[in-house]
């Protein structure tokens, strides 16, 4: 599983550009799955991602979570984050799981995000959207299982 993660002031999801959904201050996730990827990897991630500290506490370091800070999290499928470009020029994604398995686990993490309390937008698997977002700092953190 293979996660970016970037600090947000606003972000949104259009899809046949109409408003699917929008968050306030939070967290935009890109998340793309493995085809080796196991419901204990959505747990590692979700962990991860909900006490990550990225954000800044009142000295200005960034030593609060999304949980301190009541902040939100938008979930967005994507899996060309397995793009393989080392051969030829069309990336390959033979790493990238299935859509069955990579919906299946999609949709656990977005379940996992809201049994932590933080509350989840998400993007529509499987579909053209448009990302709208003011990343905060900026911050981006990537994260691999």
């Amino acid at each position: 599983m293979r996660i970016v993660i970037q600090r947000v002031t606003q972000a949104s999801v259009r899809v046949a550009n109409e408003l699917h959904s929008h968050i306030g201050p939070g967290l935009l996730v890109l998340m793309a799955v493995a085809a080796d990827d196991t419901e204990a990897d959505v747990d590692y991630m979700v962990n991860k991602l909900v006490n990550l500290r990225l954000f800044a506490d009142s000295a200005g370091k960034m030593n609060l979570s999304v949980l301190d800070v009541v902040g939100e999290v938008m979930l967005v499928s994507q899996f060309t984050l397995y793009a393989d470009c080392r051969r030829g020029r069309r990336p390959s994604f033979t790493a990238a799981a299935a859509p069955q398995l990579a919906n299946e686990l999609y949709e656990l993490a977005a379940a996992a995000i809201r049994d932590k309390g933080v509350s989840v937008a998400t993007g529509i698997f499987g579909e053209h959207m448009q990302i709208s977002l003011v990343n905060d700092g900026p911050v981006t953190v990537l994260l691999d299982t």
